[in-house]
C-alpha cells in the first residue's frame, strides 16, 4: 500500500490491522476493539477492575480519554482509581436538571445498609493494600445483633440477612475468590471505598442510628430504602487475559 506521495505507508501488524477494522457493515466507530470491550464492561457494570479483567483493564488505561468521551456524551461520567485498579461510571452531575439518568438507582433495605456499613469498616480498617476476605457466617453473627432493635423472629431475620448477603454478591461489592470459595468466604470489593463517598455513608449511618434505637421497627420495611447508583450484576467469569 503506498501513500499519495508515493512513500511506502508503514505496515501494520495483523493484530493492530484487526483492531482498528470496521467490525460490520457500516460501523462508523473510531475505538479499537479492546477499548469498545472496556466501554461495553463499564456500561453493563456494576464496575472494571484491573485484577479481574485485566484486558479491559488495559484497554481503559490506553484510551482513557476516548472513552471518558463516549460517556460523557451518555451524560456518564468516568471514575477511576488506578491505585486500586477500579473503575466504575456514574450519571454526571450535571447543571441540567433534565438530564437523563442512564445509571440505575437500586433500592437499599435497612438490612442492606446495615450489611454495607459493616463491609465498609472491615474494608478501611485494614491495611493499604490488603485484601479483605470475609466469611458469611460470621457477618450473620455481627449483624444478628440488630434484631434486639426489632420484633422480628430469628428465622425471618436470618432470611433477610441472607437475601441482603446474596445483594452484596449479586453487585460484586461481594466477590467469589478460587481460594476460599469452598469455604464460603467472599472477598470485599475495594470499590466500595469509591462508590460510597461522604454523602452517602452520612445517609447509612443515620439509617444505622435508626435501626439501634429501634424506630424503623422492622429493619427491612420496604418503605425505608436507600437508593444506591448500581446498575447490572457481577460476572463470575473472570478475565485473567
Amino acid at each position: 500500500m503506498s501513500t499519495p506521495s508515493g512513500h511506502e505507508a508503514p505496515h501494520l501488524p495483523a493484530e493492530e490491522q484487526a483492531s482498528s477494522a470496521a467490525a460490520w457493515d457500516g460501523d462508523t466507530g473510531t475505538l479499537r476493539v479492546e477499548s469498545r470491550r472496556a466501554l461495553v464492561a463499564l456500561v453493563k457494570g456494576p464496575f472494571l477492575t484491573a485484577e479481574r479483567q485485566a484486558q479491559n483493564w488495559r484497554a481503559l488505561m490506553a484510551d482513557t480519554d476516548a472513552i471518558r468521551s463516549r460517556l460523557a456524551d451518555m451524560y456518564l461520567d468516568l471514575v477511576i482509581d488506578a491505585e486500586r485498579g477500579v473503575a466504575f461510571i456514574r450519571n454526571a452531575q450535571t447543571q441540567d436538571d433534565d438530564a437523563p439518568q442512564v445509571v440505575r438507582t437500586r433500592s437499599m433495605t435497612l438490612m442492606d445498609t446495615a450489611l454495607l456499613l459493616h463491609l465498609r469498616r472491615e474494608l478501611v480498617s485494614a491495611q493499604a493494600g490488603q485484601r479483605v476476605i470475609i466469611g458469611r457466617d460470621e457477618v450473620f453473627e455481627q449483624l444478628s445483633g440488630y434484631r434486639e432493635a426489632t420484633s422480628t423472629d430469628a428465622a425471618l431475620f436470618a432470611k433477610r440477612i441472607k437475601s441482603s448477603w446474596d445483594t452484596m454478591v449479586s453487585l460484586g461489592i461481594l466477590q467469589r475468590t478460587p481460594a476460599t470459595q469452598a469455604e464460603g468466604r467472599f472477598e470485599i470489593s475495594p470499590v466500595l471505598r469509591l462508590v460510597f463517598g461522604p454523602d452517602e455513608i452520612t445517609a447509612l449511618r443515620e439509617v444505622y442510628t435508626q435501626m439501634l434505637t429501634g424506630r424503623q421497627g422492622d429493619v427491612s420495611d420496604p418503605d425505608e430504602t436507600l437508593q444506591a447508583q448500581f446498575d447490572g450484576e457481577a460476572d463470575d467469569v473472570e478475565d485473567q487475559s
